[in-house]
C-alpha cells in the first residue's frame, strides 16, 4: 500500500508545482507593467491575459483527451497507439491554432464587445492579443504534450518545462522592456518568446527521451482512431463550455450585488484555486494511474489506487478547511489593505473552508474518469451540477444573497462529485 501513496505523490507533487507555477505568465506581465507608470498599460494586460484564458480554457480537452488515451495505450504497452495520440494531438492542436490566428480578427473584437473593455484600453489590450495569438500553436502544442507525458507518469517534464517558460519570460520581458523601451509590446513579445521556447523544449524531450515511433498522416486519420480520439474530446469540451458557463454567472451574479461583493468574491475565490491547484496534481496522478491500470487490465490496481486517491483528497480537503477556517481573516489582510473589503469579506470567510470538503471528490473523479476516458459520464455530471447550481441560485438567491450564491456553488460542486461516485460504483471499467 505504500508503493501506491509513493506512485500517487511522485506524478502529483511535480504536477502541483507546475499548475501554481503555470498562473505566473500572466502575472508577471501585470508586474512589469505595473511599474511603467500608466493604469491602462495594467489594464490592457489584465484584459488580454482573460481573452486568452478563456479561448485557452476551450482547448483543454487536448491536455486531458492525451492524457487518458496514452494511459491506457502505454498501461497496455502498445506503443503504436502512444504515438497515435501524440500525433493526432499534434495534428488538432496545429489546426485548432490555425483557424485562431486566421480568425483573429473576429476573436478579437469579439472578445472585447464581450467584455465591454473602456475606449483606450481597448487599443492596447488589441496590440497585446495580436502579438499573442502567434503562440496559440505553441500553447495548444504544449497542452497535448503535457497529457502525453503526464499518460506515461511522466510529471516532471511539464514542471520543468513550466519553470523554463516562466524564467525566460522574465529575462526576455524585462530586456524587452527596460532594455529597449518596447513597453507593452515588450511584454507581448517577452511571453511570446517563452511560449514558443517551452514548445520547443517539448519536441526536445520528445524527440531525445521517448522516440516515438513514426506514425504515417493515414494511420493518424484513421477513422476509428479519429473516431474515438474526437468522442472523448468532444465531451471534454462540451463540458468546459458547462463549467465556463457557472464560473462566469458567479462573477456576473457577484458584479450584480455591487463592486464590494464583487471584490470580496474574487477574494474568496483566490482561497478555491490555491485548493484546486493542490487538488488537481492529485486529480492528474488519477489520470495516469487509472489509465494505465485499465490499459494493463488490472482491476485490484485500480481498485486500490482510487480507495487511494479518495483517502489523499479527503485529507487535503481536510488540512485546507481547517486552515481557512482558523487562518481565513490573516489570509485576507494578506491579501488586501483595504479594511471595508475586508470586513465585508470576513461575513463570507466560512465559506472559504466549506467549499474544500464540497468538491474533493469533484476533482478527484475528473481525474479518475479523465484515465478511463469515460468523458460522457463527466459531461453528464456537470451538466446535472450544472442544473443544481443554477436552481439553487434562483431559488436560494433572493432570500440570503451572496450567501445564496456561495452555498449553489457548493452544492454544485458536491454534486459534481456524488454523481460521478455513484457512476463508478454502478459501471466500474474493469
Amino acid at each position: 500500500m505504500k508503493g501506491i501513496y509513493r506512485d500517487i505523490i511522485r506524478i502529483a507533487v511535480p504536477s502541483i508545482i507546475t499548475n501554481i507555477t503555470t498562473p505566473l505568465l500572466s502575472l508577471l506581465d501585470v508586474v512589469i507593467v505595473g511599474h511603467l507608470g500608466d493604469q491602462l498599460f495594467i489594464a490592457a494586460i489584465a484584459v488580454g491575459g482573460s481573452m486568452f484564458n478563456m479561448i485557452y480554457w476551450l482547448f483543454a480537452f487536448l491536455r486531458m483527451g492525451a492524457s487518458g488515451l496514452t494511459a491506457q495505450a502505454n498501461g497496455a504497452s502498445d506503443h503504436e497507439a502512444v504515438a497515435q495520440v501524440l500525433w493526432r494531438g499534434v495534428t488538432v492542436s496545429l489546426a485548432a491554432s490555425a483557424i485562431l490566428i486566421l480568425l483573429q480578427g473576429i476573436v478579437c473584437r469579439l472578445g472585447l464587445s464581450v467584455m465591454d473593455v473602456p475606449s483606450g484600453t481597448d487599443l492596447y489590450a488589441a496590440r497585446y492579443f495580436y502579438i499573442l495569438i502567434w503562440g496559440a500553436p505553441a500553447v495548444l502544442l504544449n497542452y497535448t504534450f503535457t497529457g502525453w507525458f503526464l499518460g506515461q507518469s511522466d510529471a516532471r517534464s511539464p514542471m520543468w518545462i513550466s519553470t523554463l517558460i516562466n524564467v525566460s519570460n522574465i529575462l526576455i520581458s524585462l530586456f524587452l522592456v527596460y532594455g529597449l523601451g518596447l513597453k507593452i509590446e515588450g511584454v507581448a513579445y517577452g511571453t511570446l518568446s517563452a511560449q514558443w521556447i517551452g514548445a520547443v523544449a517539448g519536441v526536445l524531450v520528445i524527440v531525445f527521451r521517448y522516440q516515438p515511433r513514426r506514425v504515417s498522416l493515414r494511420n493518424v486519420l484513421q477513422r476509428a482512431g479519429l473516431r474515438s480520439y474526437a468522442t472523448v474530446n468532444i465531451n471534454i469540451l462540451l463540458r468546459t463550455l458547462c463549467l465556463i458557463c457557472v464560473t462566469v454567472w458567479f462573477t456576473r451574479a457577484g458584479a450584480s450585488q455591487g463592486s464590494a461583493i464583487l471584490a470580496v468574491n474574487l477574494l474568496l475565490m483566490q482561497f478555491f484555486s490555491m485548493f484546486s491547484y493542490f487538488m488537481d496534481g492529485f486529480a492528474f496522478a488519477g489520470e495516469s494511474i487509472a489509465g494505465n491500470c485499465i490499459g494493463r487490465r488490472d482491476a485490484a490496481a485500480l481498485s486500490e489506487n482510487v480507495r487511494a486517491l479518495l483517502r489523499i483528497g479527503t485529507v487535503t480537503a481536510l488540512v485546507f478547511s481547517v486552515i481557512y477556517l482558523f487562518a481565513g481573516d490573516f489570509l485576507l489582510n494578506f491579501m488586501t489593505d483595504d479594511a471595508g473589503i475586508r470586513d465585508a469579506a470576513s461575513d463570507y470567510v466560512y465559506w472559504a473552508a466549506v467549499i474544500p470538503m464540497a468538491g474533493f471528490m469533484a476533482f478527484t473523479w475528473d481525474g479518475i474518469f479523465i484515465g478511463a476516458t469515460r468523458t460522457r459520464d463527466m459531461l453528464f455530471s456537470v451538466g446535472g451540477a450544472m442544473i443544481v447550481f443554477f436552481a439553487a441560485y434562483f431559488f436560494l438567491s433572493p432570500r440570503l444573497e451572496n450567501h445564496g450564491l456561495w452555498l449553489a456553488f457548493a452544492l454544485y460542486l458536491a454534486v459534481r462529485g456524488v454523481i460521478l461516485h455513484l457512476l463508478w460504483k454502478r459501471h466500474s471499467p474493469l
